[in-house]
């Protein structure tokens, strides 16, 4: 049924449950997986000079965690004998950077975790997987 799924992984607990999954669907299916990481664009504040010694410790400190979530879903991916792409996008706010993935590669189903938040915390901090549930033109499992 699917062919190619994208997985959405912030390098998080939840997204690392969602990973477990992926790969499961990915291997029942005989499906292509990608996974995507996203990093936010540099918090700029727009005050006094840029420190680009700031906004490089911010892209090495993400690109060690999208590092540390891709080898993981490596080795499940090994293990289950998954074919795994992986996918870093810069500079891009993350459920507009994970949407325009799905689409980039053609995936037919987008995996993501959640973080199982409040509503209070959904409403004050938003929530990408319910960006990602409203925008997104092909399904989408959410995984708790």
């Amino acid at each position: 049924m699917f062919k190619h799924i994208l997985l959405a992984t912030d390098g998080s607990e939840a997204a690392s449950h969602a990973a477990h999954r992926a790969v499961e669907l990915a291997r029942i299916h005989g499906a292509q997986l990608t996974a995507v990481f996203v990093v936010d664009p540099y918090p700029y504040l727009g005050i006094g000079e840029v420190n680009p010694m700031g906004f490089q410790a911010y892209l090495a400190a993400a690109q060690e965690t999208a590092t540390r979530a891709f080898n993981e879903i490596a080795d499940l991916a090994e293990k289950a004998g998954v074919q795994l792409k992986t996918l870093l996008v810069e500079d891009a706010h993350v459920a507009a950077g994970i949407l325009k993935a799905a689409e980039d590669v053609g995936a037919d189903l987008i995996v993501v975790g959640s973080h199982g938040r409040s509503r209070l915390e959904k409403l004050m901090l938003g929530s990408v997987a319910r960006k990602i549930v409203d925008q997104a033109t092909r399904p989408v499992l959410v995984v708790r």
